[in-house]
């Protein structure tokens, strides 16, 4: 199982393609990826077989429930498969960079069972509200 941890800082290249930081590419079983809405103006970025393992947990929920549609709405809807190049760049489509609020300057930080792509001084800010007094 991957486990992704760490906090990188990183650029946009000219094209809205991403480095991904080498350690996280080490988690990562392939040069698939799946990249989709995460929470807080963040794109998740999971790993594609564990991409299937979360979206099984999704599909559990009832469609005839508010919340089973709502939620699939939101992460189904925006999620894209993603090739990681021979580089290791990643290609962030434009919908999840307007939904991030992403210029150029991102933090790639790990999450455990998935990474999330943040624009730096939104990270920096929601960093803010989560440290301890």
């Amino acid at each position: 199982m991957s486990v992704f941890l760490g906090e990188f800082q990183h650029n946009l290249d000219d094209r809205g393609r991403l480095s991904l930081p080498k350690k996280l590419r080490q988690e990562l079983a392939s040069r698939e990826v799946v990249l989709t809405r995460g929470f807080e103006n963040c794109i998740f970025g999971y790993p594609k077989e564990i991409w299937l393992d979360e979206a099984k947990r999704q599909l559990e929920i009832p469609v005839f429930e508010q919340k089973g549609r709502s939620l699939r709405r939101y992460v189904f809807s925006a999620a894209v498969t993603a090739e990681i190049d021979k580089l290791g760049r990643v290609l962030i489509p434009m919908n999840l960079k307007d939904y991030a609020l992403i210029k150029n300057e991102v933090a790639v930080i790990g999450a455990g069972d998935h990474f999330e792509i943040w624009d730096s001084q939104k990270w920096k800010e929601y960093l803010k509200t989560i440290e301890p007094a």
